[in-house]
């Protein structure tokens, strides 16, 4: 197939096309460097308002730091005046406990009288079961002992039975030794 030509109406319709499309591009292309120009201008100005932010925290912070060397010299002060009052308020605290422990023991003798007598009760019963106990260990104690003399008994019997066996076994081995003078081993 040839190729065919486009009506010169439709190549001039592209042609405008083409046109309007290249002022459109060109446009924005303006538009984008007006932006990034406007944008690094901001930058700019805003890195030249954040140093005078710095400059203007810096001033702040030397001041302060004045102010606060003012106010610990002051409260160094205060803090001397605070520890000769502390020390007057631990004579008046030592002089009233004092007072205080010498009414409490007055209370107290009469509150651990009453204790005592409870402790003494408690303490007699603690020594009458102690008591008991002693006589059941006692009591077990004799079966022990009863037991240990049952054992030496049956120790001796079998200490004569391997007596017994160990004469047995001499009088049993005569023969054999009588068969060896006969005829030696090697």
């Amino acid at each position: 197939m040839s190729e065919e030509k486009a009506p010169p109406a439709v190549d001039a319709k592209l042609l405008r096309a083409a046109r309007s499309f290249e002022a459109i591009l060109f446009s924005q292309i303006e538009i984008q460097e007006k932006l990034s120009n406007d944008l690094k201008n901001a930058i700019r100005f805003g890195m030249v308002i954040l140093g005078l932010i710095a400059i203007s925290i810096l001033v702040l912070l030397l001041t302060l730091s004045s102010q606060i060397n003012r106010i610990s010299n002051v409260v160094a002060d205060m803090n001397h005046n605070v520890e000769i009052v502390d020390q007057q308020m631990r004579r008046v605290n030592k002089a009233v406990s004092s007072m205080a422990r010498r009414v409490a023991l007055l209370e107290s003798m009469d509150q651990q009288t009453s204790t005592m007598k409870q402790e003494m009760a408690a303490i007699t019963g603690d020594v009458n079961n102690m008591h008991q106990t002693i006589a059941t260990m006692s009591g077990h104690m004799d079966k022990v002992r009863h037991s240990v003399e049952n054992m030496a008994v049956t120790i001796d019997r079998m200490d004569d039975e391997v007596q017994m066996m160990a004469a047995d076994m001499q009088h049993m081995a005569k023969p054999a030794r009588g068969i060896k003078k006969i005829f030696p081993l090697p």
